[in-house]
């Protein structure tokens, strides 16, 4: 088993239950910075994917939790976030290579076949990974975001969905957004945005968007992938799903409908597949830790006895 972590440690988190470390890692062509848990344990493998606009950070509750119950918990600032995996090029930040940025990660760790967390952005890169190689994923679990057939159906079909994504073409202007955000010392951000996250949360989240080209790096998720028929990034990819899959979503989000929520199911052919929907906004891990994080080891420990059983029965 061959590793391709840089030996640098670059700090240990510490605090009330939390023992996380940041490493540099390399994968692929760049260098990202990962918290990660329980990376000595026996246990499977767990990477977690943050969205817009936050960090590996929003997930450190959550690894300590994973780290405890023995898997080995891996949360990597994603492309444009760490500052060594921050390209300028536009089509750089295309769907179908951060979608490559996860498996070359978990090659990085060793992970064979590992569970799959995403929120966010993050759940649609998820989404994406899951169609295009479902054999190493042991599991599945999206937070806030629906199949992307699905949201794409509701985006064209249903006006609530509508309405709640009109902030895409602001998002997709250059510069102006970087300015809206970074203004006044980020006030939209810490004052409108992050208002479920502690003051931890936003002084780490902070210390990364003050970062030169993190805020563009971040949005260029939205200018490379708007607009295609195709934001998974998987050139033909199928729009089933037969991973064993968790779906979670808060009703009161204001930027994901209920319409996209419900037509995800067509596209599910998992063998099993759980839909839970709670009283949360899009920060689910911030509003709802405790019904969010036990739903997610319930399917964690859930997942290899269905995919064994499938196999012995010769579903692929």
């Amino acid at each position: 088993m061959i590793y391709r972590i840089i030996l640098l440690i670059l700090c240990i988190e510490t605090g009330w239950g939390k023992n996380i470390e940041v490493v540099e890692v390399k994968a692929g062509q760049f260098i990202f910075n990962c918290r990660t848990a329980g990376v000595k344990n026996s246990g499977e493998g767990v990477i977690l994917l943050h969205g817009f606009p936050t960090t590996s950070y929003m997930y450190v509750d959550l690894m300590e939790l994973l780290a405890e119950n023995g898997y080995r918990a891996v949360a990597p600032d994603q492309r444009g976030y760490s500052p060594k995996a921050r390209p300028k090029s536009l089509k750089e930040y295309s769907a179908e290579k951060i979608v490559n940025d996860v498996f070359s990660l978990a090659d990085a760790f060793g992970f064979d076949r590992f569970h799959l967390i995403g929120h966010d952005w993050g759940a649609s890169i998820g989404w994406g990974a899951v169609a295009s190689q479902p054999d190493r994923i042991i599991s599945w679990t999206a937070l806030s975001v629906p199949h992307p057939k699905a949201f794409l159906d509701a985006l064209e079909t249903d006006d609530d969905q509508k309405t709640k994504s009109r902030y895409f073409k602001f998002f997709k202007l250059p510069y102006i957004p970087e300015f809206y955000f970074s203004f006044n010392n980020y006030r939209v951000l810490t004052r409108n945005v992050w208002t479920s996250s502690t003051d931890k949360e936003i002084e780490t989240f902070l210390d990364v968007f003050r970062g030169e080209g993190a805020l563009k790096g971040g949005l260029n998720w939205y200018r490379a992938n708007l607009g295609s028929k195709n934001i998974t990034g998987i050139k033909e990819s199928p729009a089933d799903i037969i991973t064993p899959t968790l779906f979670i979503w808060g009703n009161q989000d204001p930027a994901l409908g209920r319409k996209g929520t419900e037509l995800t199911l067509h596209y599910m052919k998992a063998p099993y597949y759980r839909f839970i929907e709670i009283d949360a906004g899009h920060w689910l891990i911030q509003d709802a830790y405790v019904e969010v994080s036990e739903a997610i080891l319930d399917h964690l420990e859930l997942s290899p006895p269905i995919v064994e059983q499938q196999s012995k029965q010769g579903i692929h």
